[in-house]
């Protein structure tokens, strides 16, 4: 059989289709559905209806390139998948910019509900915007791109700082205070607390006017292939304009945006 068969497709990316990759391939999906025990050379073979042979051919090419490891010996042998998909799964998200893949959610989350999308990340003590979608109408709120702001009093911000543990955020204090930006501002290190712990619970946070009067935003955070919190999206508009739905409907809309730019990090969605 040749190396390469043509497909019927007239697709010129599917044209042509290398089985020995695809059966590598096979072999790297099927191996990352099971858990660190691994699966055996017969168990692969049954699963992906293949010859033993054939799939012991390929689990050897990818040993040596250090693809899949091998645990045990013997008939106990058993196969998993091995640290060079770490290094390159790495060096992937390294090439990846963050704003650039955003982009698309925030521009179908402002069309869906007329409110301004903006996208940040946690510059060591402050929250720094990195991205924007104005919506309609005249009214812009001030947001300059890269511009350091407090985390206390804006959704963004307490959407990034409760993914940290308590002692980093009270750090995070610390050093930046917990200046009152309007009369509802929170100024108190244990209320800041308890809110954060209501962020995690509800997954978006809210600033009620805190940073600016009039002003209403919902955020939550963005998760990469780690579980780790990268980033927070926000909508931001004014209060007098919220939604029928309320609160809870444009934390909905942004749990919701926000789920999908965690999946293309590789973000594994919690368990209902």
């Amino acid at each position: 059989m040749s190396a390469v068969e043509k497909s019927s497709s007239t697709d010129g990316h599917e044209r042509y289709r290398v089985r020995s990759v695809e059966r590598a391939l096979d072999v790297l999906e099927v191996l990352a559905e099971t858990d660190s025990h691994g699966l055996r050379l017969s168990e692969l073979a049954r699963l992906l209806d293949t010859s033993k042979s054939t799939v012991l051919a390929v689990l050897r090419t990818l040993t040596a390139r250090g693809f899949v490891a091998e645990l045990g010996e013997g008939r106990a042998r058993r196969y998993r998948l091995g640290l060079t998909l770490a290094r390159l799964g790495d060096q992937v998200l390294g090439q990846i910019d963050l704003l650039d893949l955003a982009l698309p959610s925030l521009r179908a989350m402002t069309e869906e509900t007329g409110w301004t999308s903006r996208f940040g990340v946690l510059d060591e003590a402050f929250a720094v915007m990195i991205g924007r979608v104005d919506g309609p109408g005249l009214i812009r709120f001030q947001s300059n791109l890269a511009r350091r702001e407090l985390p206390h009093c804006s959704a963004i911000g307490k959407a990034l700082l409760s993914h940290l543990p308590e002692e980093h955020v009270r750090s995070i204090v610390a050093r930046t205070g917990l200046p009152a930006r309007t009369a509802t501002t929170i100024t108190d290190i244990e209320h800041l607390l308890r809110e954060l712990a209501g962020v995690r619970a509800k997954e978006f946070a809210v600033d009620d006017e805190e940073d600016n009067e009039g002003v209403f935003c919902v955020g939550a955070a963005v998760f990469d292939h780690r579980q780790s919190c990268v980033a927070a999206i926000s909508l931001t508009g004014l209060k007098l304009t919220l939604p029928a739905g309320g609160i809870d409907g444009l934390g909905e809309v942004v749990r919701r945006y926000a789920a999908e730019i965690s999946a293309t990090l590789g973000a594994v969605p919690a368990p209902v």
